[in-house]
């Protein structure tokens, strides 16, 4: 059985009640949605988890299976980000996630404890892009998902996600010189990108459930 299709069974036994389904399923993939909310929104993670995996189970009844259940489960964490930023919003309705940023709709700065300059700086400049393309980003390098599953997360043909990471990486490089990071920095970009994942998984061992 692929790892998929466990998912799509451990979901279907959570929802009728088995809890211990419903651990094992959080516990494959919290420390991922962990991270990739943290990314975002530190400040709110907690809550936006949870809010996940609710959404999750509550709609098990209407999911195709025969899609990635990874896919799945990041595009619902895509909508609660941008949900969260609509309510958020006195003009709920405007928050564009090809336009605008996670530090344009961010009402305080980055909350990130920085353990290194180059860490925070990639981190920034990821933070500043449009939400949408620092999704792309993450999904390619940190869950290394396949260019089919990020097009069935962001709901766009897969086409058009190879040039929103070509795009992303050069607004990363550009917001990386904008920083005045140094060039050895900027050329190693994406080294940095993909270290970054760790320092924002769960702290220590933490129990998601």
């Amino acid at each position: 059985m692929s790892s998929s299709a466990q998912d799509y069974e451990l979901l279907r036994a959570w929802r009728a009640q088995d809890g211990a389904a419903g651990n094992q399923l959080v516990r494959r993939h919290f420390a991922s949605v962990f991270s990739f909310l943290r990314s975002k929104v530190p400040e709110h993670v907690d809550d936006l988890v949870q809010r996940t995996f609710l959404a999750c189970v509550e709609s098990v009844d209407r999911i195709d299976e025969s899609r990635s259940f990874r896919a799945y489960l990041f595009g619902i964490a895509r909508r609660q980000l941008i949900y969260h930023y609509r309510r958020d919003r006195q003009h709920s309705d405007r928050f564009d996630p090809m336009l605008e940023s996670v530090h344009d709709a961010s009402r305080s700065p980055s909350q990130h404890a920085a353990a290194r300059e180059a860490r925070d700086q990639v981190l920034e400049a990821l933070r500043r892009l449009p939400l949408d393309l620092q999704i792309t980003l993450e999904l390619h390098y940190w869950e290394a998902m396949t260019v089919a599953e990020i097009a069935d997360v962001l709901e766009i043909p897969p086409g058009t996600v190879k040039s929103r990471l070509h795009r992303a990486r050069e607004l990363l490089r550009d917001g990386l010189r904008e920083q005045g990071a140094s060039s050895s920095l900027t050329d190693a970009s994406i080294d940095h990108l993909r270290a970054l994942r760790a320092s924002l998984g769960p702290p220590g061992d933490r129990d998601p459930s």
